[in-house]
């Protein structure tokens, strides 16, 4: 399965650079997950189910690594 994920500091932030490319990659509208909230932990519901949902050899596109969280180590620790 192939997944998207879009994420934005705010409310205010616009998320349409994210989902054009995830568009562009042929990703299906129903696995394009989009939250809104600050990447300085990992506590956020949306992003936490997506996590629980990947499965071995699914793959998760995001446009930018940053939009997983703001400290690479933890990123890396969070997602194995």
């Amino acid at each position: 399965m192939t997944y998207g994920y879009v994420r934005v500091s705010s409310k205010e932030q616009n998320e349409d650079r994210q989902l054009i490319a995830m568009q562009e990659l042929n990703i299906p509208k129903r696995n394009i997950i989009v939250e809104k909230q600050s990447g300085k932990d990992f506590n956020r519901p949306l992003y936490r189910r997506l996590v629980k949902k990947l499965k071995p050899n699914d793959l998760l596109y995001v446009k930018i690594i940053d939009r997983l969280g703001r400290n690479y180590d933890e990123i890396h620790s969070d997602m194995t």
